[in-house]
């Protein structure tokens, strides 16, 4: 390569010129000559300090990292004669690993004479699929394979997002209303009584 074209520490262009010259100004200014662009014609380099620039492109990696999540397969267990309030537990449990982007198994295990009324269990995940629509999709049916019947729910996202901003919108609408309250004023303090 006889010639590059050279971009200053503080972004001015510096022309084109040889390689010789654009490393000796970048020395002159202490930092390093960078190729950012080698496939145009000619090639541009960029006077920078190299090793601030590779820390913070790998802050900025890390940074994209801490914010995709991905999805996990969580599971939980049922029995058919489950008590309303476990079932709420366990119901709340799920929408909230939905809610964080997460796909959930939900296993109905049957034990001894249970396998004689696989109904029950059936109209336990009938319920459960209802109860979450508004936050997931049946991503596998209902299947029984031996002694469980298993399926699998996955997150909706359009309807999760639309959920959270409904939500965010209640949470204004409360504060704003609170704001809005007259404070109340306090309680007159009791007479004391004379001091013997």
């Amino acid at each position: 390569m006889s010639q590059v074209r050279v971009i200053g520490a503080d972004g001015a262009q510096l022309g084109v010129m040889t390689p010789m010259d654009a490393v000796k100004i970048a020395r002159e200014a202490g930092l390093d000559l960078v190729e950012v662009a080698p496939q145009t014609v000619p090639p541009v380099c960029r006077v920078m300090d190299y090793n601030k620039f590779r820390y913070e492109e790998q802050r900025r990696e890390r940074e994209a990292k801490k914010k995709h999540h991905v999805a996990k397969l969580k599971e939980l267990k049922f029995k058919p004669r489950i008590e309303a309030h476990d079932y709420m537990v366990k119901l709340n449990k799920i929408r909230q690993f939905l809610m964080r982007g997460d796909q959930v198994k939900v296993t109905m295990v049957f034990r001894g004479r249970e396998m004689a009324h696989t109904e029950l269990g059936r109209r336990i995940l009938d319920r459960l699929i209802e109860d979450l629509k508004p936050v997931s999709r049946v991503e596998r049916s209902p299947a029984q394979d031996g002694r469980f019947m298993t399926m699998v729910f996955g997150s909706d996202r359009e309807k999760v997002k639309l959920l959270e901003r409904q939500q965010a919108s209640k949470q204004r609408a409360t504060g704003e209303r609170e704001a809005a309250k007259p404070a109340e004023a306090p309680a007159p303090l009791p007479a004391s009584e004379g001091t013997e």
